[in-house]
């Protein structure tokens, strides 16, 4: 992941040497408010996407697991019948991880709305 130079807390403390044809610093604090709710917003949608990720990563381990044991026993008749292949399964878990990350390369915009 790339480093991240500013949290909130930096971008509100953030002081700025007025000259004498500087910027409006209301409108510059305003601005800069914007801005630190936006990354408030991103940062707690990354963090919400982890979570998911590392759920969906569990849940994937777990399945994995639960495959192997019933793949190495001799036939159980207790067990039914199902058409679902290794294959469907890689083809669905390629899809939830195309999913889950495609949107963190897309704006902000865009990938809020996809979720």
């Amino acid at each position: 992941m790339a480093t991240i130079n500013y949290n909130p807390k930096d971008i509100l403390q953030k002081e700025f040497r007025q000259k004498m044809r500087g910027y409006d610093p209301a409108d510059v604090d305003s601005f800069l408010d914007n801005v630190i709710k936006d990354y408030e917003t991103f940062t707690k949608e990354n963090q919400h996407l982890q979570d998911e990720n590392e759920r969906l990563r569990a849940k994937v381990d777990e399945l994995t697991k639960q495959l192997s044991v019933g793949g190495t026993t001799a036939a159980q008749p207790s067990q039914p019948a199902t058409n679902v292949t290794n294959m469907d399964i890689l083809k669905r878990l390629s899809n939830l991880e195309r999913h889950v990350f495609g949107s963190q390369v897309d704006s902000g915009a865009n990938a809020s709305h996809r979720l």
